[in-house]
């Protein structure tokens, strides 16, 4: 399925409520199935009108909490109640919910060739411009498209140019990984849905994800699930009448490969009690992290697999483990590693060392020190921000609306910028000690290298997150002279999305990471990990490269809305996978210690 990410486009997953009918649809699956028939009538050339009115339907149902799909089911003449939804969408909207799939939709994807579905991922492309090189040169693959990219043949068509070329030949591998890969937000909301549904089926004994999805990869081909159960037939049946099986790819005895709507694959394996730990350890992996344990195992006369933990002796195989993960570990000497740690990178040299991290959780965060409101583009008021996230439990937060480089989303200039921290410092006074309400700002570098604001307004803030927005394109010096430079500045605190990636949408600039974090260190300034499923920024391999120079990480929502304050759970994930333990986290900390951190009041 095509999917359309905008800022708010997996804060709306946050908001969707399943009910506990499986088969209620998520507001972002209803959205994606109107943007992809939005996408294919533009393709065709359809009524620009009708083209606009999905447009905008779609983002009306992402910005909204109320459940479309429950709405649809019980009340259905009051969708139309919903600002951006008509009469035509709402009809629409019901027959996806009842029927599962669009009419309309299914005749558009027998009209067009699958494959030519692939060109609409590539970033900056567009229904349009993919429709003349599909009518004009014949190209329906991705590698046809790459083929004439290099012979500079689409330069020869009217709208495109050389630019344009290597903007496509950029943009072909990200749109091969996102037909392959999906966010872990996307992932864990199937998941969840499953783990409900399946709870419905008595035969089922004990239930468990595995895979990339357990080890909290920031993507996810496929779901591994795991049943333990003594009558495989029927789990296998009940498994197949979950509602959003769009298809059955193949079953066996044990195993049961489906995939679902939205092209994810789901392959259930039911497996005895006594094995599910072996089978639970080997089909979470990843693959590096079991050819070391099996090369540990066989140094001891074991052998390991997804059945238990064998001991040879006179050519026969005596079980020795496997009811438990922990058995499999414990059989070898070894701790039970995180799943999120078990990549082959240090897990197995800390676990010698008896120094396995205790890492990071969400309930250790104390702050969220990055979050926009309807002063720029946000989502939400200050007090409606402030409200949600002390419901959260957080102690403080920073108010961190965009500088006035970004104009296009309203970006605040110096007095606009001081009104509004004066509205804090009101607001702070009604909280009465109970909440803490930080000055921020995100405070653009510009192209040049400059900060976007004077540096007698950015030294009465309490919190400056920089970041880099324009110029994304400039060479890696140039990139990373101007990340140096905002690290160096005595008003900075931290690093915004330091690589400025979108995942599957856009790649990271380039940037010299090393030189990054080596200044942050030498500088004491802190580095975010952008906690949106879309960014995940920092990386979890530079997460672990800044817990070795002991520069502290903020997890940060970079919430535009209430619902956006939920995706912190995804950057404590993606810590977790760098190895980082709570006290490698700044906002594990109160605001008094973070700011004795970073030099004090500015």
């Amino acid at each position: 399925m095509i999917r359309r990410v905008t800022r708010r486009w997996l804060e709306e997953v946050l908001t969707s409520v399943p009910g506990k009918r499986i088969a209620v649809l998520s507001n972002s699956r209803i959205a994606d199935v109107l943007d992809q028939l939005a996408d294919l009538l533009e393709f065709q050339g359809a009524n620009a009108f009708r083209i606009r009115a999905y447009r905008s339907a779609t983002r009306a149902i992402r910005n909204t909490s109320t459940s479309i799909a429950q709405v649809a089911q019980q009340h259905p003449k009051n969708l139309t109640h919903i600002d951006g939804i008509g009469k035509s969408v709402a009809e629409k909207c019901v027959e996806l919910v009842q029927r599962g799939s669009l009419d309309q939709l299914d005749q558009l994807l027998r009209q067009i060739p699958k494959s030519v579905l692939a060109m609409l991922r590539i970033p900056g492309l567009g229904p349009k411009k993919a429709a003349a090189i599909y009518q004009q040169l014949g190209i329906t693959t991705l590698e046809q498209l790459r083929e004439a990219c290099e012979a500079e043949r689409i330069r020869t068509l009217k709208g495109f140019g050389p630019k344009s070329e290597q903007m496509i030949l950029k943009g072909i591998g990200l749109a091969e990984r996102a037909g392959k890969r999906i966010y872990w937000a996307v992932a864990d909301q199937q998941v969840q849905q499953l783990r409900d549904y399946m709870a419905g089926c008595h035969a089922v004994q004990q239930l468990e994800f595995a895979g990339s999805y357990r080890r909290g990869k920031e993507t996810v081909g496929d779901l591994d699930l795991l049943v333990v159960s003594e009558d495989s037939t029927r789990v296998m049946d009940y498994f197949g009448r979950f509602p959003d099986v769009a298809d059955t790819i193949a079953r066996g005895e044990t195993k049961m490969s489906v995939r679902l709507g939205d092209g994810l694959q789901v392959d259930l394996r039911v497996v005895t009690s006594r094995s599910f730990g072996a089978a639970l350890q080997y089909f979470t992996g990843s693959k590096e992290h079991n050819v070391i344990l099996r090369s540990l195992a066989k140094k001891e006369n074991l052998k390991i697999n997804e059945y238990g933990v064998f001991r040879l002796e006179d050519q026969t195989e005596q079980v020795v483990a496997g009811q438990t993960e922990a058995d499999v570990y414990n059989v070898l000497g070894l701790p039970v590693f995180p799943p999120e740690l078990r990549e082959a990178r240090q897990e197995f040299q800390w676990a010698a060392r008896n120094e396995l991290p205790e890492l990071v959780t969400a309930s250790d965060i104390r702050g969220d020190l990055h979050m926009h409101t309807t002063a720029t583009d946000g989502n939400g008021t200050l007090e409606e921000m402030v409200d949600a996230a002390r419901k959260r439990g957080l102690d403080f937060v920073a108010i961190t609306d965009h500088s006035q480089r970004l104009s296009m989303l309203d970006g605040l200039d110096p007095k606009r910028l001081l009104d509004q921290w004066s509205q804090i410092d009101q607001l702070n006074d009604q909280l009465d000690g109970d909440f803490l309400v930080l000055k921020g700002i995100e405070c653009d570098i510009l192209e040049n290298g400059d900060m976007d604001l004077p540096d007698e307004v950015l030294a009465q803030a309490d919190w400056v997150v920089a970041s880099v927005h324009f110029g994304q394109r400039q060479s890696r010096e140039q990139i990373t002279s101007r990340i140096l430079g905002a690290l160096a500045h005595p008003f900075v605190s931290a690093i915004a999305h330091p690589t400025g990636r979108l995942i599957n949408r856009r790649d990271a600039y380039e940037v010299d990471m090393e030189a990054v974090l080596q200044a942050a260190s030498e500088h004491g300034k802190l580095m975010e990990l952008n906690a949106h499923p879309a960014r995940l920024d920092l990386n979890d391999v530079h997460c672990a490269a800044a817990k070795e120079l002991g520069v502290p990480i903020v997890i940060s929502t970079d919430a535009h809305s209430v619902a956006g304050l939920d995706m912190m759970r995804y950057g404590v994930l993606q810590a977790r996978r760098g190895g980082l333990t709570a006290s490698d986290v700044a906002n594990t900390h109160t605001w008094a210690e973070i700011q004795q951190a970073i030099g004090g009041k500015r």
